[in-house]
């Protein structure tokens, strides 16, 4: 049974959530979480970043997914409708980061999460839909939520919203999300069982990701014999087709390294997913922080979902922790928790905006940027080095007007991952370019 009042309500059982949930009750508040739905469940965005593995060591949880068959993933091939290809080698990063990550099916990989949340000591209730944010003088000080039919009315000293595309914060509570109208997209893919590793063209384990004149089609092998393969493309290509499953089979067809891989295979059920790319301005508050995908989602070419997911998660228990151990004012810490998560989503919304600008084609960014960009910052960058005052490639996008995306607002540099090593690597003599490099992906 729930109790009347906890510490932190978190709604939201999803990555964000979940990380919040699991770090605050391990260090003693008490925690509700409240998730819509019944777990395990599918959820789309299966591939990982580098950066992804080395939270989830952080979070105690780095043994229990590599006991699982989640395939470990070492890179990441670009490839087009010629049959060329480029691959991204994570060992570029350099040394003292975590140089794989993995491909998880989300159903098993989001469970794992939340059941390390319980673990935790957090109380989690399913199946829990929250039907108003609850305030008092403008302040959120509790959620009224309905759960097999009753309705029931917890407060919470601090809420978390990480309800995802629900956005009930952002969304319904507040109406600040925005859509990002030139990343507005749509997904179009199956999951293919049988795949066997004999047809894959490239290096076991990497995501594919085949760029058209239409758009991209992605693969992911997700467990040892199954494969995730999906087509994104504007909403107009998708209603000018004959039908979903006709537009995915054509631009799958396009991409020669991807159609060898599920030749004669069956993909079961197709699903759809739409309206990628929002975000909102207003991310913390009197009473809250919006957490993950409540406040922002961006089109998942580079797989950050789940990494900006857990960052914010995790900083958003931090600061929690801070605000309710009386060490931040509610003022300080909604500050350094809001520049925080618009610098690592503004970050990545600028890099994906570069991709969809040239040809969904990362090679011809980084050949515009008029400089020799070394290899150590496109695969930092691409594993998640998004908050590094450092990254070369990071500052250029972030220099660039026109993909601003937030209202103006003061980045908060310092790598979550891996502070220890962009501390030094910030007292040391500029490393961002070498003449003998061309920018290449």
């Amino acid at each position: 049974m729930t109790n009347d009042s906890y510490d932190v309500v978190v709604i939201g059982g999803g990555p964000a959530g979940s990380t919040s949930a699991a770090m605050l009750a391990g260090r003693g508040y008490s925690v509700l979480v409240l998730e819509r739905q019944r777990f395990p469940r599918f959820h789309i965005g299966e591939s990982m970043l580098t950066y992804t593995a080395a939270l989830l060591d952080r979070l105690e949880l780095g043994d229990r997914i590599r006991a699982t068959d989640f395939p470990i993933k070492t890179g990441a091939e670009f490839c087009d409708e010629q049959g060329r290809a480029t691959r991204v080698d994570f060992t570029d990063q350099g040394e003292g980061r975590a140089l794989t990550t993995f491909q998880v099916e989300r159903s098993e990989f989001d469970d794992i999460l939340l059941r390390h949340a319980t673990d935790r000591g957090a109380q989690v209730v399913l199946e829990a839909r929250v039907n108003h944010v609850d305030t008092v003088d403008g302040r959120v000080v509790g959620v009224t939520y309905t759960k097999d039919g009753e309705r029931h009315t917890v407060t919470a000293r601090h809420v978390l919203d990480a309800s995802g595309r629900a956005g009930v914060i952002a969304n319904q509570h507040l109406r600040s999300r925005k859509m990002a109208e030139r990343l507005k997209m749509v997904a179009v893919f199956h999951h293919f069982d049988g795949v066997q590793e004999t047809t894959n063209p490239g290096v076991e384990g990497d995501i594919q990701i085949g760029s058209h004149r239409d758009g991209w089609v992605w693969a992911i092998p997700i467990r040892p014999n199954k494969l995730s393969v999906g087509t994104v493309t504007r909403p107009e290509t998708l209603q000018s087709a004959a039908s979903s499953e006709q537009l995915f089979t054509d631009h799958v067809s396009r991409i020669p390294r991807i159609r060898q891989r599920i030749a004669g295979l069956d993909g079961g059920e197709l699903r759809t997913e739409s309206d990628f790319s929002y975000y909102s301005d207003t991310v913390t508050g009197p009473g809250f922080f919006v957490v993950g995908d409540a406040g922002c989602f961006i089109d998942p070419i580079f797989s950050a979902g789940v990494y900006l997911a857990v960052s914010s998660g995790l900083k958003a228990a931090e600061m929690t922790d801070q605000l309710l151990g009386g060490h931040l004012s509610e003022e300080d810490a909604g500050e350094l928790y809001g520049r925080f998560y618009k610098t690592g989503y503004d970050t990545y919304f600028r890099l994906i905006c570069a991709f969809y600008d040239h040809d969904f084609k990362i090679g011809r960014f980084l050949k515009s940027t008029g400089v020799r960009v070394d290899p150590v910052w496109v695969a930092r960058l691409l594993g998640g080095d998004f908050w590094s005052a450092k990254n070369a490639l990071g500052n250029h996008l972030r220099g660039l007007p026109e993909y601003a995306t937030f209202a103006p607002y003061e980045p908060l540099f310092g790598c979550p991952v891996y502070p220890e090593l962009d501390r030094l690597e910030s007292a040391t003599p500029d490393l961002t370019t070498r003449p003998d490099l061309v920018g290449q992906s």
